[in-house]
C-alpha cells in the first residue's frame, strides 16, 4: 500500500489494531484545509514508507466512533499506532522533517 486508504468504523480495529506493523492514521475532513495541506505530505511519506508503515485515512465526519474513541478533538490529527496501540500524537500541520522524525522514532 503506497497512497493512504480511507478506512471507516468497521473496520478500524482489523486494519490498525490488528496489523504486523506500525500504521500512521490521519484523521481529518474534507473541510479541513490543514487537512487537504498535509494529505500531500502524507501521500508522500507513504511512498518513502511503503512496506515499513501502512497509511490510512479516517473522515472523522463519517467515522465518529472512532474519533471518539481516540479523543481526537482538532483535526488534522495524526496517531501512529505500534502492536495495536497509539505510541505518538501528532496535531496540526507539521512540516514533512517532523512527521518523518516521528515515523522514524517508532521504527528504531
Amino acid at each position: 500500500m503506497s497512497k493512504p486508504v480511507s478506512i471507516d468504523d468497521t473496520n478500524f480495529d482489523q486494519t490498525v489494531l490488528q496489523a504486523g506493523k506500525p500504521v500512521l492514521v490521519d484523521f481529518w475532513a474534507a473541510w479541513c484545509r490543514p487537512c487537504l495541506m498535509v494529505a500531500p505530505i502524507l501521500d508522500t511519506l507513504a511512498e518513502e514508507y511503503n512496506g515499513r508503515i501502512s497509511f490510512v485515512r479516517v473522515d472523522v465526519d463519517h467515522n465518529p466512533k472512532t474519533a471518539a474513541r481516540y479523543s481526537i478533538m482538532s483535526i488534522p490529527t495524526l496517531l501512529i499506532f505500534k502492536k495495536g496501540e497509539p505510541v505518538a500524537q501528532i496535531v496540526g500541520l507539521r512540516p514533512k522533517g517532523e512527521l518523518k522524525q516521528s515515523l522514524d522514532d517508532v521504527l528504531d
